[in-house]
């Protein structure tokens, strides 16, 4: 279904190279058409787009209908309910080749999806059965409100307080950084249900923004991804229905760190993305600009910057490929996922300063990519976890394993 959709935007077809490269890491030959037909609509139409939201700080979600006709904000929504139903290392891939070309719509898009796939896992049927089929229609972008101003890496302390009343709850509190927060309608939001002032406290609700008492402040002046929207969110009374608490009351901290296990995913892919766009830029950049009467590629100086930067790039996608895999197969993938969020969102900025370095001062302006790419990188090492978090993560499953082979 989009394969077709994208194929009327593009009538460019995949190499054999490419071909290969996903046989290689076990796509079917229908999921290396979905990836190769995003690929070539990105490229086609998202680089320049995204060139000119960094430049004016304009919102991506200007092109939402597009997204959403082409089924990019429905690729981990079930068949059953309008969606693509896309396994998680196709859809990696995707967000890595939406990602080459403009990271803030890549975001855009694994924050929805990673909202979809929750609401599918755990509302209730009769929610599931109205939400799902929403959230792959125009006017009904998911967002994610767990951080606040006083809770970032802690969401366990989080203050934003939810009371019942009758046939719900009313919410109080604010929410901080909610990527898709001002056009955003479907928010899962963690908030405060009980008094005992631990994490069984925490719920995880499904707010439906367009009512009274839910305002969204844009955040301005961000160091990259500005085509991403970020905002701040009060909440003064919204009303969330009874059956719109997912997974239950007092579940919210599991759900949060389940939701984020995912979410990593997509934000390693982002990463890999960056990095991806970062090495062709350097390679094309290498082989024109000449220094010395000979072009600059042939000096072992920045062979090795790029070879550096592919290796890290590869070893990236494998730890990408294995956590996504880890989680098609309903296995345990935490500590995947945190490897491959680590590892390429750190990989990623490392690989775009050597691209700004081989550009050497023109690496330094706006007028050439490699510049917003250096600084859209940054934010990769922050969000859905920082790279101090995943490192806690995957000691204590070392630490653990280890532990265990002495009992």
């Amino acid at each position: 279904m989009i394969v077709a959709r994208l194929e009327r935007v593009s009538g460019e077809t995949r190499s054999r190279r490419e071909a290969n490269i996903c046989m290689a890491v076990g796509l079917s030959e229908d999921h290396q058409m979905l990836v190769s037909a995003v690929r070539d609509f990105a490229r086609a139409e998202l680089v320049e787009r995204d060139r000119e939201w960094d430049r004016t700080e304009t919102s991506c979600c200007t092109m939402l209908d597009e997204l959403y006709g082409l089924g990019l904000l429905s690729l981990r929504v079930p068949e059953e309910f309008g969606g693509i139903a896309c396994p998680m290392l196709p859809y990696a891939h995707i967000i890595r080749e939406v990602a080459a070309c403009s990271p803030s719509v890549a975001v855009t898009l694994s924050v929805h999806n990673m909202v979809a796939e929750m609401v599918r896992q755990h509302a209730r049927p009769e929610v599931r059965t109205q939400v799902l089929p929403m959230l792959t229609q125009p006017g009904n972008l998911a967002a994610f409100a767990i951080s606040e101003p006083n809770a970032g890496s802690d969401p366990a302390s989080a203050g934003t307080r939810a009371d019942r009343v009758d046939g719900g709850w009313r919410v109080r509190g604010a929410k901080m950084w909610v990527t898709n927060g001002v056009s955003g309608r479907w928010f899962a939001t963690l908030a405060r249900t009980g008094d005992n002032g631990d994490h069984h406290d925490l719920s995880m609700l499904l707010l439906d923004a367009e009512q009274q008492g839910v305002t969204r402040t844009p955040i301005h002046g961000k160091m990259g991804i500005r085509g991403s929207e970020t905002a701040e969110m009060a909440l003064d009374g919204a009303f969330i229905p009874e059956s719109h608490v997912l997974g239950g009351v007092g579940s919210g901290m599991r759900m949060a760190l389940s939701a984020l296990d995912g979410g990593r995913i997509g934000i390693a892919a982002q990463a890999a993305g960056i990095a991806q766009a970062c090495i062709e830029l350097m390679a094309q950049y290498a082989q024109q600009r000449e220094q010395f009467q000979r072009p600059i590629a042939d000096f072992q100086a920045i062979q090795w910057m790029l070879a550096d930067s592919q290796a890290e790039l590869s070893a990236a996608l494998r730890l990408i490929d294995r956590a996504a895999w880890l989680k098609d197969e309903e296995r345990c993938f935490t500590h995947a996922s945190a490897m491959a969020k680590l590892y390429s969102t750190e990989a990623a900025n490392r690989i775009a300063y050597r691209a700004v370095q081989v550009h050497g001062g023109y690496g330094f302006v706006n007028e050439f990519r490699v510049e917003q790419l250096y600084r859209d990188a940054r934010v990769t090492t922050i969000y859905e976890g920082t790279s101090e978090i995943q490192r806690l993560v995957i000691g204590r499953e070392v630490l653990d394993r280890g532990r265990a082979v002495e009992e």
